[in-house]
C-alpha cells in the first residue's frame, strides 16, 4: 500500500475538519430546534392542562346542575338505550334503567293518560301515583335526551280549579234556574187555582188546564236542559239514517209550526247517508234548534229543516225567516247561560254545541239575507259512507 504524501494528508485533514465543523453546526442547529420544540410542547401541555381543568370543572358543574334539577333527565344512545340518568330520574323510575331500552322502561313504569304527554307513575314507597310530563329531544350524536317533569301538584291544582269552576257554574245555573222557574210555576199555580173555582164554563176550564200544562211543560224543559248540561254524557252510538231522522223531527214539530202560522219544509240532500251517533242526543239538539226558530219567527214566516252531504260530513241545518242574529251577541250564542230571551235558560245552544263536539263535529250559526238565521250541526261520517253518498249524488 502506497504511503500518502504530506499534501494528501493535509488535504484529508482539511476535509475532515470541514465535515466536523459542518456536523457541529448542524448539531447546534438541531439542539436549538429541540429546545424550541421542547418549549412549544411545554406550552402546549400547559394549555392542554388548563383546558382539561376547565372541562373537568365544566363537567362537574354540569353534573351538579343535573343533580340539582327538579326534573328527571335520561340520556339515550342512538339505539334508544339508557346511558345515564340524574338522581331525580333514578328516584322517579326506581333506578336500574342504565343499559335498558327506554321503551321497555316506559312500558314498565309509566301509564298513559288522556293528556298526550302526561303519564301516571307509581313511585316505590308512595301510595298515590304521580303525574309526570315526558318530553324527548334529539342529540347531535343520534341519541336523545328525555325530560321528566313532575306535574302532580299542578295537575291537582288544575283539577281543583276545574271542580271549582264546575261548582260555580252549577251555582249560577241553580240561581238562573230558580229565577226562570218562578214565572212558569207561578203561572201554573194561578191557572190550577182557577180550575177549582165554581161556576166556570167547560171551555174556560179547558183553557185554564191547557195553559197549566203548557207552563208545567216549560218547567220540565228547563229541568231537562239543566240535567243534560250537567251530565254531558251520551248513550251508545248507533246507525242513524238521516232521512228517517228528518221524518221523525218533522212529525214532532210540524203541528206546532202550523199552530203558530208558520210554513215548514224539509229538504233532504243527504242521498241516503247513515250517521253513527247518539240518536236521542242528535234529535234533541235539532229539536232545540227548531223550537228556537219557531219562537224567533213571526206568523207568516217559514222554517226549513235541511240535510246535505258535504265532503266527509253531513250538515243538518235549521233555517228561519225570523229576527236574525244580532252581530253584537253572535260570538256568545253558544256560551252556557247566555240568552237573549227573558224566559230562556241559556243552556239550549250550549247543549247543541256539546252534542256536536261529542260526535267530533261542530255547531255554527250565521245570519241569512235578507233576514233570518241559520244554525247548523256539522257531523263527520265514515269514509265509506261519504264515498257512497258522493257516488249517488246527482
Amino acid at each position: 500500500m502506497a504511503e500518502l504524501t504530506p499534501e494528501q494528508l493535509e488535504e484529508a485533514f482539511a476535509l475532515f475538519s470541514q465535515a466536523s465543523a459542518e456536523l457541529t453546526t448542524a448539531y447546534e442547529a438541531l439542539q436549538r430546534r429541540v429546545e424550541q420544540l421542547t418549549g412549544e410542547l411545554a406550552a402546549t401541555n400547559r394549555e392542554l392542562r388548563v383546558q382539561l381543568a376547565a372541562k373537568a370543572a365544566l363537567s362537574e358543574r354540569l353534573e351538579a346542575l343535573l343533580a340539582a334539577l327538579p326534573g328527571g333527565v335520561v340520556v339515550l344512545d342512538p339505539e334508544g338505550r339508557v346511558t345515564s340518568t340524574n338522581p331525580v330520574a333514578s328516584q322517579l323510575l326506581g333506578g336500574g334503567q342504565v343499559g335498558e331500552r327506554w321503551d321497555d322502561a316506559v312500558a314498565q313504569a309509566l301509564r298513559g293518560t288522556a293528556a298526550p304527554d302526561e303519564h301516571e307513575l307509581r313511585v316505590a314507597g308512595e301510595t298515590a301515583s304521580r303525574r309526570v310530563r315526558v318530553s324527548r329531544s334529539s342529540l347531535p350524536d343520534g341519541g336523545s335526551i328525555v325530560l321528566l317533569n313532575d306535574v302532580t301538584a299542578a295537575h291537582a291544582l288544575t283539577t281543583q280549579l276545574e271542580r271549582a269552576r264546575r261548582l260555580s257554574a252549577m251555582g249560577e245555573m241553580a240561581a238562573r234556574l230558580a229565577h226562570n222557574l218562578r214565572t212558569p210555576l207561578a203561572t201554573a199555580l194561578l191557572y190550577a187555582g182557577n180550575l177549582g173555582r165554581s161556576g166556570i164554563g167547560e171551555g174556560e176550564r179547558a183553557r185554564f188546564a191547557e195553559r197549566t200544562v203548557d207552563s208545567l211543560r216549560r218547567v220540565e224543559r228547563m229541568i231537562q236542559d239543566m240535567l243534560r248540561f250537567v251530565r254531558g254524557q251520551h248513550d251508545a252510538f248507533e246507525a242513524i239514517a238521516v232521512d228517517s231522522l228528518l221524518a221523525e223531527l218533522a212529525a214532532v214539530i210540524e203541528p206546532q209550526m202550523a199552530r203558530r202560522g208558520l210554513g215548514f219544509d224539509v229538504q233532504d240532500d243527504s242521498h241516503g247517508l247513515v250517521l253513527q251517533g247518539d240518536r236521542k242526543a242528535i234529535a234533541g239538539a235539532l229539536l232545540n234548534l227548531l223550537e228556537n226558530a219557531l219562537q224567533a219567527t213571526a206568523a207568516g214566516g217559514s222554517v226549513t229543516l235541511s240535510a246535505r252531504a258535504r265532503g266527509g260530513a253531513v250538515e243538518l241545518s235549521v233555517l228561519d225567516t225570523g229576527s236574525g242574529i244580532d252581530p253584537a251577541v253572535a260570538d256568545r250564542l253558544f256560551e252556557p247561560f247566555f240568552t237573549t230571551r227573558a224566559d230562556g235558560t241559556g243552556l239550549g245552544l250550549a247543549i247543541v254545541r256539546g252534542v256536536a263536539t261529542a260526535h267530533g263535529g261542530e255547531a255554527v250559526a250565521s245570519a241569512r239575507e235578507p233576514r233570518g238565521s241559520a244554525f247548523t250541526l256539522r257531523l263527520p261520517v265514515s269514509a265509506a259512507a261519504a264515498a257512497s253518498a258522493a257516488a249517488t249524488a246527482p
